[in-house]
């Protein structure tokens, strides 16, 4: 059973947050961060997905924007974001690399940004290449944690 408030605590997000949801899927994590948090930016490159999550959304309101694209190549803003979230969805994106290069212009400096992964598709040494990819553009890496079936880190942007 996923903990959606442990997700949502040890992201750092609070009522203040404005927050980045990479891969929001059906908003099953996308209405915990909205029940917190000030302002959230949902990221849904499937349609079909985004239908889902523009009706788990309605009771939401305006806090709660859908970017219907894919992450790696969308206009999202630069350094808007004092959180990020990817739950299972980092190892399905197909250019990384532009990806985490769009992902860190969004995030404010001192800014959270926190990747589960399954443990299933990403083994121990994939996951430390995805860290690794963010701290090399100014990221630095404050949790790692191996559980049964998810994989953890969380990353704070300091350059």
């Amino acid at each position: 059973m996923t903990d959606r408030k442990r997700i949502v605590d040890e992201s750092g997000i609070t009522e203040s947050s404005v927050v980045l949801e990479i891969g929001a899927g059906n908003g099953f994590i996308t209405e915990a961060i909205a029940q917190r948090a000030k302002k959230v930016y949902a990221n849904e490159l499937q349609p079909g997905m985004v239908k889902k999550l523009k009706k788990r959304m309605e009771k939401f309101g305006d806090k709660v924007d859908i970017l219907l694209c894919d992450i790696a190549n969308c206009d999202i803003g630069e350094e808007f974001a004092d959180a990020g979230i990817m739950y299972y969805s980092f190892h399905e994106i197909g250019n990384q690399a532009d990806a985490v290069k769009n992902i860190a212009r969004a995030m404010k400096p001192n800014s959270i940004l926190s990747i589960y992964e399954p443990t299933i598709e990403v083994n121990k040494a994939a996951m430390q290449k995805i860290a690794g990819m963010f701290e090399a553009i100014g990221f630095e890496k404050e949790v790692e944690r191996d559980g049964s079936f998810t994989r953890f880190v969380r990353l704070r942007r300091v350059k």
